[in-house]
């Protein structure tokens, strides 16, 4: 069981994330440095590798849909463009009749729903992370990838654990230790 210090802790990492509002990357900086200074317990610490490899998510996933809408952003504004009057610095034309832009509002369209669409879903994410770390449970994120590996906790909604040990000859065994709730 938790203590309830230990709990507000944990939650501060998850809430730490919304700095990012105020202070560029402050979704990092903040979140790493209360769990580097507490990350002693093993509660914190989950809760610290949760949250970053959250932020860490929502990061590769934003530079990958600018990696897709970018350049077919770019690709549909400059397609009626000439090369040789890019390169020539001459002047030129571009077409931007509705039937060449719909493309790009499309786009623009649907990138724009999707960024707002993760961070509707982040912010409602956090809040629940919080919510389920002060309730004493070991949170994570839903389609999170796991830059930073968790120790797998020993808890009450975890009664099992792998313990793995080299002995003198350098060969690995795995032990399973039971915790019996009575």
């Amino acid at each position: 069981m938790e203590s309830s210090a230990t709990k507000s802790q944990a939650m501060l990492v998850h809430l730490s994330t919304f700095a990012q509002w105020f202070f560029p990357f402050g979704n990092f900086i903040f979140p790493l440095v209360i769990w580097s200074l507490k990350k002693d317990s093993r509660y914190i610490d989950h809760h610290g590798r949760q949250s970053i490899n959250f932020q860490l998510s929502l990061l590769v996933y934003t530079i990958a849909l600018a990696i897709i809408a970018i350049p077919i952003l770019l690709f549909t504004i400059f397609k009626h463009v000439p090369f040789r009057a890019m390169i020539n610095d001459e002047s030129f034309h571009t077409n931007l009749s509705p039937e060449n832009i719909s493309g790009v509002v499309i786009l623009a369209i649907i990138a724009a729903v999707l960024f707002c669409f993760m961070k509707v879903a982040e912010f409602f994410l956090v809040i629940y992370a919080s919510v389920k770390t002060m309730d004493g449970d070991y949170y994570k994120y839903p389609l999170c990838i796991p830059f930073l590996r968790n120790v797998e906790p020993l808890s009450d909604k975890n009664p099992t654990a792998t313990t793995d040990t080299i002995d003198s000859n350098g060969v690995q065994s795995s032990s399973e230790n039971e915790k019996t709730v009575g």
